[in-house]
């Protein structure tokens, strides 16, 4: 498996990862692990319309994730990993899916959350999975698009 980026975005598959993250990767699939958009219909509907041309798409529940990975399932292609927050990369990770590197993208403000940084906003289990990620060895940083420093995410947790 070569996981090539793995990014947590609320928007999921959108313009900037559509046009500009997945092309500067080199993905040849993106992975969306999300419990939720797997059994919509109509997300699904609409990652397949947003999916770049020429590029790979599957989506999947984590737990379908950790086990296809475990498998081996996409070892010789270049995946581009998305979730739509916080908590589901970390229990990929904690499943045993390695990656080097965790951008943090998009997480727009909810009941219980916090502004960390322009683009983001955190609240506490979201802050505790970061740094247990942190812990497993991942860099975690917080990038909106590419011309944006990729600063470690540690630098806007107060």
């Amino acid at each position: 498996m070569a996981i090539i980026h793995a990014r947590i975005d609320e928007r999921l598959i959108h313009g900037q990862v559509a046009t500009v993250w997945t092309r500067l990767s080199g993905a040849e699939r993106i992975v969306v692990v999300n419990d939720k958009a797997v059994k919509d219909d109509m997300q699904i509907g609409v990652l397949k319309m947003a999916r770049p041309q020429g590029i790979k798409l599957t989506i999947m529940s984590v737990r379908r994730a950790i086990y296809t990975f475990s498998q081996g399932r996409y070892a010789d292609e270049k995946i581009f990993l998305l979730t739509q927050n916080i908590q589901d990369m970390a229990a990929l990770i904690a499943g045993g899916i390695k990656t080097e590197q965790v951008n943090v993208g998009n997480i727009a403000p909810h009941e219980g959350t916090k502004q960390i940084k322009a683009s983001v906003y955190l609240n506490e289990q979201d802050i505790a999975d970061v740094k247990l990620m942190i812990e497993q060895g991942v860099k975690v940083t917080a990038q909106m698009v590419p011309t944006e420093s990729d600063a470690l995410i540690t630098t806007f947790i107060k």
